[in-house]
């Protein structure tokens, strides 16, 4: 039979696109990306992140729900002790939403962070008792707090020059020297100080390590069996910036070391921390070796998701862009993914970019960005949770 040039043609071009053709039917049967489920890290954004003023909450969840969102935080209610009808409040708006509250910051009195003598202490204690009895009956999972003797945001600044496509970096240098227009400048008579030669503040004075840790094992021997019975994981974030000497105070959660002490004092679930891979960095530290410590222990139970550039480690950092800073985001990823961590993932400190400062002032530290960047923050950490999940 006479085979045209055309038919010969067709039948080689058949056979050597048959291998294909079964390699794009393969393909379909491969299943979609994988979800954030019960099992899973869940990606989460601040209540502010939301875009809208505070009071108007329907908004706010609206815009955090278009990012396909489903978890909030934010700082709990100042009084205390908190009350189950006080957090519903809260809760319930966004509930409604398809939103869950899933991790509140808690107010820690000076008393119980300088261990203030007399009874006051104690009664704050018994506060905070009680608002961790009442987040567990709210279905609150994580109550996160702070233990700063001091926190250096006058070291804070704004980055423009050096920031890709003229977009904004929050800087850091312990060797800042003050100005008038400092944004986190307390008192006028520092102006032309470095911050590390900023006295204490009156209501604060000066700490050492030994107080700084017998007043946290005071409240953590206190606290952390309630938390236990609630049903709640107590969340300490890390000193931030990890300043050495913060207005003469030292920082207990200023080191790796000062991390592992902390889970040590109670060994409990209850008892862990915010594992900040930023935070990590700054002070010279591997993030993913880090987080495999905590990880594997169970004691991350909560976690802030960011990039920084370092100088010099503890004294002169750049929070960056999340995908362009010195650490691995894949690496710390697959490393919370691996060890079966299920908390939040908060992408956080989104940078500035003139789209959003366009749209009026952003609350925040100089280098601050909106909703805008948020939502690319967003983005490159679903990308990295679902790459790390399949």
């Amino acid at each position: 039979m006479k085979i045209s040039r055309r038919r010969a043609i067709q039948s080689v071009g058949a056979g050597a696109l048959s291998p294909l053709a079964a390699h794009v039917l393969s393909a379909a049967q491969v299943p979609a990306a994988p979800k954030e489920g019960k099992g899973s890290p869940k990606i989460a954004v601040g209540m502010v992140d939301g875009g809208s003023l505070p009071g108007d909450r329907a908004a706010a969840a609206r815009r955090v729900k278009q990012l396909g969102v489903d978890h909030v935080l934010s700082g709990g209610p100042n009084a205390l002790p908190w009350t189950t009808e006080m957090l519903a409040t809260l809760m319930e708006p966004w509930k409604t939403a398809g939103v869950e509250v899933s991790n509140l910051m808690i107010n820690v009195s000076p008393d119980i962070i300088y261990g203030k003598a007399g009874n006051k202490r104690d009664e704050d204690i018994e506060k905070i008792k009680e608002s961790i009895v009442a987040a567990g009956k709210a279905g609150l999972p994580v109550v996160e707090y702070n233990f700063y003797a001091h926190r250096a945001m006058e070291g804070y600044f704004l980055e423009i020059d050096t920031a890709r496509g003229g977009s904004g970096w929050t800087g850091f240098d312990y060797e800042l020297v003050q100005t008038a227009s400092q944004q986190y400048q307390t008192r006028a008579e520092e102006k032309g100080m470095k911050f590390k030669d900023l006295p204490p503040l009156p209501n604060e004075g000066a700490h050492n390590l030994e107080e700084m840790w017998s007043n946290i094992t005071y409240f953590l021997k206190a606290v952390v069996a309630t938390a236990e019975t609630a049903g709640v994981r107590l969340a300490l974030h890390p000193n931030d910036p990890p300043a050495p000497i913060s207005r003469g105070s030292q920082q207990i959660m200023g080191s790796v070391a000062g991390w592992k002490k902390l889970i040590s004092i109670v060994d409990s679930p209850s008892n862990g921390i915010t594992f900040d891979c930023g935070v990590t960095r700054e002070m010279g530290e591997d993030p993913v070796e880090v987080c495999r410590y905590f990880a594997s222990r169970d004691r991350i139970n909560h976690v802030h998701f960011r990039n920084v550039q370092v100088i010099k480690p503890y004294e002169r950092y750049r929070e960056v862009w999340i995908d362009e800073g010195e650490n691995n985001m894949f690496a710390i990823m697959k490393e919370l993914v691996k060890n079966k961590y299920n908390h939040l993932i908060y992408p956080e400190h989104p940078r500035r970019l003139d789209y959003d400062a366009e749209r009026g002032p952003i609350p925040g530290y100089p280098g601050a960005g909106g909703y805008a960047s948020i939502a690319y923050n967003v983005g490159y950490a679903r990308a990295m949770l679902q790459a790390a999940m399949s």
